[in-house]
């Protein structure tokens, strides 16, 4: 991992493409600018972490959509 500091107004080139740039410091809050090309993907971690996990919970459930719908239906019968 490349650690760097940089200031308010400062920024970071990645390639020819792709700028980071800090726009302001609030505390120990950072905000940040980033241009690239429309096709590079950027997504907060936090939220790819809890998309991945979902989609692991999801692989290990055994049960199907079909056998969710009966379950419900033997509910509402009850």
């Amino acid at each position: 991992m490349l650690v760097l500091t940089r200031k308010k107004g400062e920024a970071v080139l990645i390639g020819d493409d792709i700028e980071i740039s800090i726009l302001e410091l609030t505390g120990d809050t950072v905000k940040i600018g980033i241009k690239a090309p429309g096709e590079v993907g950027i997504l907060r971690k936090e939220l790819y972490v809890s998309v991945e996990s979902m989609n692991q919970n999801a692989e290990k459930s055994s049960i199907t959509a079909s056998e969710l719908i009966n379950q419900f239906k033997k509910m509402k019968k009850d």
